[in-house]
């Protein structure tokens, strides 16, 4: 079977490193690269999660690393440790990684390894899009050269976790996000509204996984932990949740998502109330030609399966 020729772009935290680990971990996947973008926490600390989790896979020394934007394009933002932790891994303290990272700025990269693998290379956002959207400026023509861009992004008709309207990938910078939106790639958004019907790993999941007694098990309780006491606390759900994770577990089987629609994709800029809002066109008023892959639903039993094994 041909692997999957993979780059994921990340603000590397605890659910990001579960992303990751489906990736460093899975048979069908040749990851090329991971890229780092501000977001979350600290940008030096995302790169060395990132580092780590490459080491902690079993792959150090074999999937490079690129630092990249280290703040969105025109704007301010704030890190959410109280959501990952003070070092973005549930307050657990790892050692640092033996692997360094690149000296490649993370947007060059993304631009060399679309020209090597033209026709061939996913792309999968689960950050926000600063490395894109600034790849894009160098090579305008990238859309044509990557074969598929999955995003973790946005909502459709539905909650945001950073504002009433947003979702924080896009809400750090949506001037970005509009920029890759409106790019013409093949894209597939994935929106918070999936991760919380679908990705949210209650207290019986948790005793699951715990009983699994393995390194990347004891290694996802550490990262995910003050993620799953925010969720509880603050959004009053079940358990932790896993957006980036069930992005690149959808990648790796296209089943996981049961229900795709194309439609036109739209993002605030502008509004104070609305800034950061992905905007479907969901009865196509705005005669616009669609420019998404919207994920509707998901197979959340499956997605529950993967991880178990995954981690076990």
């Amino acid at each position: 079977m041909r692997k999957i020729p993979l780059v994921i772009d990340t603000d590397t935290a605890g659910d990001d490193t579960v992303a990751l680990l489906f990736a460093l971990k899975s048979s069908s996947v040749d990851l090329k690269a991971i890229t780092i973008c501000a977001g979350n926490i600290p940008f030096e600390q995302e790169i060395e999660n990132a580092l780590y989790t490459v080491e902690i896979a079993g792959r150090s020394g074999q999937i490079p690393v690129y630092p990249g934007c280290q703040r969105p394009l025109l704007r301010s933002w704030e890190t959410v440790e109280n959501i990952h932790g003070v070092h973005g891994m549930g307050s657990a303290s790892f050692p640092k990684a033996l692997q360094r990272p690149e000296t490649l700025h993370a947007a060059n990269a993304l631009v060399e390894l679309a020209n090597r693998y033209a026709g061939e290379l996913v792309l999968c956002g689960i950050a926000p899009v600063t490395n894109i959207a600034v790849a894009l400026m160098l090579d305008p023509d990238l859309p044509k050269k990557v074969k598929q861009l999955y995003l973790m992004a946005g909502n459709n008709q539905a909650l945001g976790n950073v504002t009433p309207a947003a979702e924080y990938n896009v809400w750090v910078d949506p001037e970005a996000a509009r920029t890759v939106f409106e790019a013409g790639f093949d894209l597939t958004m994935v929106g918070w509204e999936i991760c919380v019907r679908h990705a949210v790993m209650d207290d019986a999941i948790w005793e699951q996984i715990a009983s699994l007694q393995t390194p990347l098990s004891t290694f996802f309780m550490q990262v995910n932990q003050t993620t799953r006491e925010f969720c509880k606390r603050e959004q009053h759900l079940p358990g932790s949740t896993h957006p980036d994770a069930v992005t690149v577990a959808g990648i790796i089987d296209p089943s996981l998502f049961t229900r795709v629609e194309k439609r036109y994709v739209a993002v605030e800029t502008t509004s104070e109330l609305t800034r950061g809002m992905t905007v479907v066109d969901e009865l196509g008023v705005l005669k616009r030609a669609p420019n998404t892959s919207v994920v509707y639903e998901a197979d959340g039993a499956l997605f529950k399966s993967m991880l178990h094994n995954l981690l076990g």
